[in-house]
């Protein structure tokens, strides 16, 4: 039973953006709903912070040009490692952080910033 507590329905897509984000360990790095490390951005309403909530093929996009240019080599910056997701891997994360984005977290982040 596919039982949830967001506003968009658990999909195969959505399930397997959460095995590439436990796959690739994200959550030791950034946190989803206030869960995971402080080192990166909280991700829970990414999806919305870029503008692509209710937009699969621009989350699909974004997610996208934003894994394959890093790390961005700026010195001094944190960076993230290049994972070398397949498009498929992708659109699932990205399905996976917006199926997170429309989860009710009754007003957490407490900000846009996250």
């Amino acid at each position: 039973m596919n039982t949830s507590t967001a506003g968009l329905p658990l999909t195969e897509t959505v399930i397997l953006g959460k095995h590439v984000w436990e796959r690739n360990s994200c959550i030791n790095c950034h946190t989803l709903h206030g869960e995971g490390a402080y080192f990166a951005p909280e991700l829970g309403n990414v999806m919305t912070r870029w503008g692509v909530y209710d937009d699969p093929e621009g989350a699909f996009e974004t997610m996208k040009g934003w894994m394959e240019a890093m790390p961005t080599g700026i010195e001094g910056r944190r960076q993230m490692p290049q994972f070398n997701l397949t498009d498929e891997e992708i659109k699932g994360l990205a399905e996976f952080l917006r199926w997170a984005d429309h989860t009710d977290t009754q007003g957490w982040p407490p900000n846009d910033a996250g």
